[in-house]
């Protein structure tokens, strides 16, 4: 684990995707499910949710988890741009040739492609940010992070065919197609005051 992308508060996944290691298992079995509530891994009222190594497990890049947790909830929501922003900033972590950079370039590739379709009426642009997409998705788990890419991969491949494919579409991240809160929007738009 690289310690610029450890962050013991991002809380545990609901199922057992990779990327995560459970509590006492080097290949990441079933962890207790601690707080689970796939949110940002902070309490309700602001306080600093608990280390979730003593809650089961840990994430092997949890600001990758943190990033993708926002960025799924915000392409759910139709908001492309700050989906985009998550996925890209997170991006930068990760040297190229790394599964993670490889799943982060693509999720920004799909966000942007969505955001091509819906703002500017360009099925062409989508396309061919899908095509790419697909290319950085290949080979990559079925559950990374948490994100179904079985299902990503194939609405990618029908929306080439089928650009309406991709209109309303939600992606899975731990069984659930969660839309934004106000603190994922919040998330995006520290990213953008930071650059």
């Amino acid at each position: 684990m690289d310690e610029h992308t450890r962050d013991p508060g991002v809380a545990p996944p609901l199922g057992n995707p990779t990327g995560w290691h459970a509590a006492g298992e080097g290949d990441g079995g079933e962890g207790d499910g601690g707080e689970g509530d796939g949110g940002e891994g902070a309490a309700a009222d602001g306080d600093p949710a608990p280390d979730t190594r003593i809650a089961g497990g840990h994430w092997e890049h949890a600001t990758l988890r943190r990033a993708t947790e926002h960025g799924v909830r915000l392409f759910n929501a139709g908001a492309y741009h700050e989906s985009h922003d998550c996925f890209e900033d997170e991006w930068y972590n990760y040297g190229s040739g790394t599964a993670e950079s490889a799943f982060l370039h693509g999720m920004v590739q799909v966000a942007a492609g969505a955001y091509k379709r819906v703002d500017f009426e360009s099925d062409d642009g989508m396309r061919s940010l899908f095509e790419t997409a697909l290319e950085y998705l290949r080979g990559l788990p079925d559950d990374f992070y948490g994100v179904d890419l079985d299902e990503v991969r194939e609405t990618l491949r029908a929306a080439l065919d089928d650009p309406t494919a991709v209109d309303k579409w939600a992606i899975p991240i731990d069984g659930t197609r969660p839309e934004a809160y106000p603190a994922d929007y919040e998330y995006a738009e520290r990213l953008d005051d930071g650059h």
